[in-house]
């Protein structure tokens, strides 16, 4: 499992340029299976996804297409989590 931070950069002012193919991107990524939640990052700091059934190099080339990081809207961050235990509604993540 995966989280992915996507920070704001100096260039923040032209996401308005990209943000339709970001939106594009994110429903890509949940149509793949790969994203399970997507969020702002608050105060307006930039986004969070968390992600899953995929590796890191794959996870890595996903994020590297979404056009806020080919911009440079965002600086991504990737952070891998190896669960232990999990509530009962997120056992699936145990896989």
């Amino acid at each position: 499992m995966f989280i992915v931070l996507l920070k704001f950069s100096n260039n923040k002012s032209q996401a308005g340029q990209y943000l339709s193919g970001h939106k594009d991107w994110i429903n890509q990524g949940f149509d793949d299976g790969v994203f399970l939640l997507v969020g702002s990052l608050q105060p307006s700091s930039g986004g969070g996804i968390l992600a899953h059934n995929t590796s890191l190099a794959e996870l890595q080339e996903r994020v590297n297409a979404d056009p806020f990081v080919a911009e440079d809207i965002v600086a991504a961050e990737i952070i891998e989590v190896a669960p232990s235990s999990a509530d009962a509604r997120l056992q699936f993540l145990m896989n």
